[in-house]
C-alpha cells in the first residue's frame, strides 16, 4: 500500500542540493549492511527532490523485499524477487535521475557520454552496486505479473483516484465485488501471468459462469448479473493494468463476452395506506434499537438513501431554521454516489419528528452499511412489515417518489429532493426551502406522537 508521510520526510539541504537520507530499518539489517540510504536527487528543486525521494522510498522498500526473499530467516514479502527486483530497478532509475532503459535498447540509443555517466554512478553506491547496475544499465529482466499481483497494483495504484474521499467501508464494498472477480477467474484458470491471459482462458471463464446461469432441477435459472458484472471486472482490470504499463491498445480478452438476458428487477413502493397503517402504527418495530428506528423513520419523509441518513453529521442536520432540514453533502471521508445527491430537503412530519430525537446523528451505524441492513431487514421480517418478497427497505424511498409524481410535484422538483440527474436545463436553484416544504407538505403522512414516547435523543 502507498504510505502517507511528512511532506518532507527523508529529505536534507546541503549547499543549495537536495538528498535522500534514510536509515535503513532494523527489520532489514540482517540483509542490509548499511546504516543509511544516502542518495544525492541532483537537483536544487524542492518540488523535483520531493518526486524523486518518492521514488527513491519505493525503490528502498522494493529492494529490501527482494533481499528478504533470498534470506531463508527473513518473514513477510511474498511476492516475486525477480519482479520486486525489476520494479526496483525502475523506480531507483527514476530516483537517480535517470529514465530506466533495458540494456539493449540502451546500447542503440544511448550515447557513450550516457553510458558512462551512468557507470559513474553506479561506482558512487559500492553497498548497492548490483541494484544500481540493474537500474542504470538496464539489466533487470521484466518479470511476469500474475492476476494477483496485478489486483493488488490496481487497488494501491492504478485506481487511486476511484478511492479518494470514500470512507474505509465504501472502499471496502468497491474492492470486494472485485475481489470476486478475480478470485472466481484464478480458481477456473489459476494465477496466471497478465501477459498469457489470452480469449480462451475469457471464454473458459465465461463458460463457467454459463453452467452456473443454467437452471438445475426445478429451480429457476440465474439471473446473469453476477456474470456480468465479474466479467465487467476483469475487462476493466485488464485494461487498466495495460494502460498503466503503457500498453493501451493490447487485445483485451474480455471485450463482447456479456451474457444476454440481463433482468432488473424494480423495487415496489409501499403504498400508502401500508406505511399509515403499518410502518408508522405504534410499536411496529419490537426490539429494534432506537437509533435504526429513528433511521426509519427518518427515511419515510426524506426519501434519503439508508447510507445518507445513517453517515448524516451533526453539523448538517439544520433544525433551528424557519424550515428544518437536511443538508445532503459529500464528507471528508466519504463520497455521495453522484453529484445530483447534493441536496437540502426539508424536514417534515415523522422524519421531523425523528431527527429532533437525534440531534447529532447516528454514530452507532456510522460507516456500517452492513450492519444497518442487516438490522433492518431482520425487524421488517419479524414484524411482517413486507407486503411481498421484492419489497425492500429501500421501497420508502421509491414510495415518496410515487407520492410525489401522483400529487403533480414538478419532475424538476422531483429529481432534485431525490438526488437524481435532471436532464432537463437547469434554470434557477430549484426554488426556496419554503417552497420545496409547501409542496412536500401536499403529501406528508400523518402519524402518532406515541410512536416517540419510549425513544429519546440519542
Amino acid at each position: 500500500m502507498i504510505m502517507m508521510r511528512r511532506l518532507d520526510q527523508y529529505l536534507k539541504n546541503r549547499n543549495g542540493h537536495w538528498y535522500y537520507l534514510r536509515r535503513v530499518p532494523e527489520a532489514f539489517a540482517e540483509v542490509d549492511v548499511r546504516t543509511f540510504s544516502k542518495v544525492s536527487l541532483k537537483t536544487a528543486s524542492l518540488e523535483v527532490a520531493r518526486a524523486r525521494r518518492d521514488a527513491m522510498v519505493e525503490a528502498d522498500n522494493l529492494y529490501w523485499a527482494s533481499l528478504l526473499e533470498h534470506n531463508p530467516a527473513a518473514n513477510g514479502f511474498k511476492k516475486s524477487p525477480a519482479l520486486q527486483r525489476y520494479r526496483g530497478a525502475k523506480k531507483r532509475a527514476l530516483a537517480r535521475g535517470y529514465v530506466f532503459t533495458p540494456v539493449a535498447e540502451l546500447v542503440d540509443t544511448a550515447g557513450i557520454d550516457e553510458i558512462l555517466d551512468r557507470i559513474v554512478e553506479i561506482s558512487k553506491h559500492p553497498h548497492t552496486k548490483k541494484g544500481e547496475a540493474e537500474a542504470m544499465l538496464g539489466t533487470a529482466e521484466p518479470a511476469a505479473v500474475p492476476m494477483s499481483e496485478a489486483f493488488e497494483i490496481y487497488c494501491d495504484q492504478i485506481a487511486l483516484s476511484d478511492l479518494l474521499g470514500k470512507s474505509d467501508e465504501q472502499k471496502a464494498s468497491w474492492k470486494k465485488v472485485k475481489l470476486r472477480a478475480v478470485s472466481n477467474f484464478i480458481a477456473v484458470t489459476g494465477d496466471l501471468p497478465m501477459d498469457k491471459i489470452t480469449r480462451r482462458h475469457a471464454q473458459e471463464f465465461r463458460e463457467w459462469w454459463g453452467e452456473r446461469l443454467k437452471p438445475k432441477g426445478n429451480k429457476r435459472a440465474l439471473n446473469p448479473n453476477s456474470a456480468n458484472r465479474d466479467i465487467g471486472n476483469m475487462r476493466s482490470l485488464f485494461q487498466a493494468f495495460w494502460d498503466y504499463e503503457g500498453e493501451p491498445d493490447r487485445p483485451n480478452p474480455f471485450n463482447k463476452m456479456r451474457f444476454g438476458g440481463t433482468v432488473y428487477k424494480d423495487i415496489p413502493a409501499f403504498s400508502d395506506d401500508w406505511v399509515r397503517s403499518k410502518i408508522l402504527a405504534p410499536g411496529a418495530f419490537k426490539r429494534l434499537n432506537v437509533q435504526a428506528q429513528l433511521i426509519v423513520y427518518a427515511l419515510i419523509e426524506t426519501g434519503c438513501r439508508p447510507s445518507e441518513i445513517a453517515n448524516i453529521q451533526p453539523d448538517c442536520i439544520i433544525l433551528d431554521h424557519d424550515v428544518p432540514h437536511l443538508k445532503i453533502r459529500d464528507q471528508k471521508d466519504r463520497k455521495l454516489k453522484s453529484r445530483s445527491s447534493v441536496r437540502d430537503i426539508p424536514l417534515l412530519g415523522v422524519s421531523l419528528a425523528a431527527m429532533k430525537c437525534a440531534p447529532n446523528g447516528f454514530p452507532h451505524y456510522s460507516d456500517k452499511g452492513a450492519l444497518l441492513s442487516s438490522a433492518l431487514l431482520k425487524a421488517f421480517r419479524m414484524n411482517g412489515l413486507f407486503p411481498s418478497q421484492d419489497h425492500r427497505v429501500y421501497s420508502l424511498r421509491h414510495s415518496l417518489e410515487k407520492r410525489m409524481l401522483e400529487a403533480d410535484l414538478d419532475y424538476g422538483l422531483r429529481c432534485l429532493l431525490m438526488g437524481h440527474h435532471d436532464r432537463r436545463p437547469q434554470y434557477g436553484d430549484g426554488g426556496s426551502l419554503e417552497f420545496r416544504r409547501d409542496q412536500m407538505m401536499k403529501i406528508v403522512h400523518p402519524f402518532s406522537p406515541e410512536i416517540f414516547e419510549k425513544l429519546s435523543a440519542t
